[in-house]
Parts: C-alpha cells; sequence; structure tokens
C-alpha cells in the first residue's frame, strides 16, 4: 500500500486515526477499529526518514486521540467546576498535551531501533509506553489500546491470562504485523500476519474458559440517588438527600444495599446525632446490610480524612480510597498548582490514602472488596483484595462530567477488572453507570443514567484464581523489556 507523499497529508491521517479511536471504546464498542487505526499510525511513522519525525507524528496521534477521548474533562472544570471557559479549555488540553508524550516516545524509538524491519519491537514499545502513562506522576491508564476490546472482541479472551496490557499488546502486534504487510507486502509479512491470526483465534479460545468457580449467590440491590453534582453538597440539600436514599432504602430491599461514592455529603462524624443510626436500623428493619461511601476522619489523626466507605449495621474495617484524583482529591505540588482552585469548586482536595492493602469486608455471608471512583482503572492494584474476595464493588460519582461518554468508559473499565480477576463487579454510581458486572465481563443489568433508582440483582459470586491473579503485570511487561533489550542488542551490532 502507497501512502501520500506529502508532510501535510501525514499529518492529516495521524490525526483522523487518533480521533477515530473514540469509536473504539465505549459506548461504541467498534473493537476491529483499533487494529486498523494503529496499523494506519505505525505505517506513516515509519515512513518518515526520521526519529523525531516519527516521534513527532505519534505526539500528534496522542493529541488528538486523547482529546478526542477525555473531553469531559471541560465539562468537570467549566460546566460543574465552575472554571472560566477561557482557564478550563487550555486546562483541559493539558492533559492530552502530556499524555502524548508517551507514543511519541514509542514511536520515535521505534524508529531509532530499526523497527521498519524488525516490525516485532512495535508492540513492545507501545505496552511499555502505555505502562509508564499509567504509573508516572500517579498515572492515567484511561485510552489504554487494551480497553478496546473489553468485552466483545476476541482479544478479550487474554484478559484472565495478563490483563489489559497484554490484550493490548496483542492489539499493538497485530496493528504491527498489518503495517508490515502494507508496507512489504503479503509474502515477506506472512509470518507477522499469521501471528496475528492466532492470537486472535486463541482469544475467541480462552473466552470460553472458566477460570473460576461458582460461591454462591448474593441478594444486592445498587442504589442511585441522581443528586446532582451543583448542588450535592450544600448544607440546604442534605435533608434531600437523605430522604432520596431512605426512600430508595424501603423500595429496594435486598441482604445488601450499596449507596454510591460519598452518597453521605459530610463527615461521618459531622453527620447530625442518629441519623446514621437511623439509616441502618431502616436496613435491618428490612434485613439488609447497608454500605455507603461517606467522607471519614482518623479518629486517631485527625489531620488525616478519607474518600470512604462505610459498613453502616455491622462493625466492618472502614476502605478509604488509597489511588487518588490529582487535583480532585490531593493537590499536587501545592505550590506550584495552588492557585487553581481560586477558579474551581472543589468541596474537598486534601484526602489521605487509605493504604494499598485493605481488608475485603464480610457482607451477608459473602467477602467483599472495595475500590472508589477510578481506582477500578488500575487492575494490577486491585489484585490483593480481589484474591481475597468473592466479588468487587466499585462506588463512583460521575456526575462531574454530565452527559458525557466517561460513564460508558468508566464501565468499560470495570468490565475488564471482572475479567482479569474472575469476579463479578457491582457499581453502585450516583448517577450512572450503575451496573452488575458478570465476572466474563458482560453486563448482567444496568439503570438508566440520571434516573433516581435502584438496581436489584442476585449476583453470581466466585472464587478461585485467574493467571492475572496470580501474576499481575509482571510477565507481559517482562517480556516487552526483553524484546527491547534484544532490539537494541540487534541494533548495536548493526
Amino acid at each position: 500500500m502507497k501512502l501520500p507523499d506529502s508532510r501535510a497529508s501525514h499529518w492529516l491521517l495521524t490525526v483522523a486515526s487518533g480521533a477515530l479511536s473514540v469509536l473504539c471504546f465505549a459506548p461504541f464498542r467498534q473493537f476491529w477499529l483499533m487494529p486498523l487505526l494503529l496499523a494506519l499510525l505505525f505505517s506513516l511513522a515509519l515512513a518518515q526518514p526520521r526519529a523525531r519525525q516519527a516521534a513527532g507524528l505519534g505526539a500528534l496521534w496522542g493529541l488528538s486521540a486523547y482529546t478526542a477521548n477525555f473531553y469531559w474533562i471541560y465539562i468537570s472544570l467549566h460546566d460543574v467546576g465552575g472554571m472560566p471557559a477561557w482557564l478550563a479549555l487550555p486546562m483541559t488540553l493539558l492533559l492530552p498535551a502530556y499524555l502524548c508524550l508517551y507514543p511519541a516516545l514509542a514511536l520515535g524509538l521505534a524508529h531509532r531501533l530499526g523497527a521498519e524491519r524488525a516490525w516485532w519491537t512495535l508492540p513492545a514499545l507501545w505496552i511499555l509506553s502505555e505502562w509508564l502513562r499509567a504509573t508516572v506522576m500517579t498515572g492515567f491508564p484511561w485510552g489504554n489500546i487494551g480497553y478496546s476490546q473489553i468485552p466483545e472482541g476476541p482479544l478479550a479472551g487474554w484478559a484472565p491470562v495478563g490483563g489489559v496490557y497484554l490484550v493490548a499488546a496483542w492489539v499493538a502486534l497485530s496493528a504491527a504485523a498489518l503495517a508490515h504487510g502494507a508496507r512489504h507486502g503479503l509474502r515477506r509479512a506472512a509470518p507477522a500476519l499469521a501471528l496475528g491470526v492466532l492470537v486472535w483465534l486463541a482469544g475467541m479460545g480462552l473466552k470460553t474458559v472458566s477460570w473460576t468457580e461458582d460461591a454462591g449467590e448474593l441478594d444486592v440491590a445498587l442504589l442511585q440517588g441522581n443528586i446532582a453534582q451543583e448542588m450535592k453538597w450544600r448544607p440546604e440539600t442534605f435533608a434531600h438527600t437523605l430522604q432520596t436514599y431512605q426512600q430508595l432504602l424501603d423500595q429496594y430491599p435486598a441482604r445488601v444495599v450499596i449507596l454510591p461514592e460519598t452518597a453521605i455529603p459530610l463527615f461521618a462524624d459531622q453527620v447530625p446525632p442518629g441519623v446514621l443510626a437511623w439509616l441502618a436500623d431502616s436496613a435491618r428493619a428490612q434485613g439488609s446490610e447497608l454500605v455507603t461511601g461517606i467522607p471519614y476522619q482518623d479518629p486517631q489523626h485527625a489531620e488525616r480524612y478519607y474518600n470512604a466507605v462505610l459498613a453502616l449495621t455491622s462493625p466492618q474495617p472502614v476502605y478509604g480510597k488509597d489511588h487518588l484524583v490529582p487535583f480532585g482529591e490531593f493537590v499536587p505540588l501545592p505550590w506550584l498548582t495552588g492557585w487553581v482552585y481560586r477558579y474551581l469548586n472543589m468541596p474537598l482536595a486534601g484526602f489521605s490514602s487509605g493504604g494499598a492493602v485493605q481488608a475485603p469486608m464480610q457482607l451477608a455471608g459473602h467477602r467483599l472488596a472495595f475500590n472508589i471512583c477510578y481506582e477500578d482503572s488500575f487492575g494490577d492494584e486491585l489484585r490483593a483484595g480481589a484474591r481475597q474476595a468473592e466479588a468487587l464493588v466499585n462506588l463512583s460519582n460521575l456526575a462531574w462530567f454530565g452527559h458525557s461518554t466517561a460513564a460508558d468508559q468508566h464501565l468499560q473499565l470495570s468490565q475488564t477488572r471482572a475479567l482479569e480477576t474472575g469476579r463479578p463487579m457491582l457499581r453502585a454510581t450516583n448517577t450512572g453507570a450503575t451496573a452488575v458486572v458478570r465476572a466474563d465481563g458482560s453486563v448482567q443489568a444496568r439503570l438508566a443514567d440520571f434516573t433516581t433508582g435502584g438496581l436489584r440483582a442476585r449476583v453470581e459470586t466466585r472464587r478461585g484464581q485467574t493467571p492475572y491473579l496470580r501474576l499481575g503485570d509482571l510477565p507481559i511487561l517482562l517480556a516487552s523489556l526483553l524484546v527491547l533489550a534484544l532490539a537494541i542488542w540487534r541494533r548495536l551490532r548493526g
């Protein structure tokens, strides 16, 4: 396949490839498109005469892809957070401008290492860049190409084996093989293309494997209060919030009832006397155990407070969110970034981390491992809790992002965590996506977004360990490093 010669056409094709990547993820879920878009990017990058030009196309692709996928940051800053448009727009572009450095690094280094001939270096470098993007400066793993395959794509079958990075590796390998074939013809690229077909066929077979076993049924209700973000923290709406959840509690009795992240918008020790006990008594009266998201101050250390999960009906360890959101839950480099909060209505931005390993809660005879908001973006961090648990539970409040694609993208992350761990994922959110995800990553039930209601379901909990639960991301990262080392050795030998 002959590519256009002009630099402008290369830029336009790169921007189009990046922008169209949004169609590969939820809610559009066109999983087949991602290898094609990446194949175009890889072909363009390797056609460049210099490594820095390949890196430039990588940066351009990342800027367009991450802007198209994460445009909802503007909604959180401007529409909800109250930041003026003149500041919210450049702040929205700041994250994609940073994230695009990682595909730039991958393609620039691939070009320098001779990936036009050694096509197999591209997948390894792409995976290492994805891992760095999810790790450096607390990380932001949304938009990992592996998520595009979950759960519909054949490659999703690899998620319980090696996690989302292994899935992403096969996507990148397929794209590199296609690019190799387009540049050098089917005959020379036959082994690469055959390998690509093989991993897709193997993925289809792996989707039929059940890695974990039934651990009994759990009767659960997930309540969605649909409290507008701009009203949530106002003292005058506190009574309305309590009344909303009390009514939902009465309407949706279950053995375990779960409220969303910060459903109670006051510190636990500042809630008027008797209110939490009243909710707990209401739950007990109908045979329910009640769990809620609530800010929680450490009684031993007054300066520490957590975005927490609290069981109101039985003594349980408090779960404090560990992986905090920069700017949203803590202030990174306050001497440098503190001025932003003069323009941003952020009620709580100084949370403490709850700790990396926290015990699951024992509720209705089942062990449930909790995570809050975008913590379920980090699969390797959820493994310790998942190994001890029979189901995962995510409490979120995505009202910050309005009627955007953010809730569907977040649901896709939860589907990936369910597949990786072989555990169902229960999602209780304020405005959506409240859902029950089966251990195979499929959605068992979902409540309509931006409605006040409850989702009651009987959930099949699971026990046992997937290969990913045992080994995590380490095997695919080591394999990628080995490929990189081989490429460097090959390059040095000339």
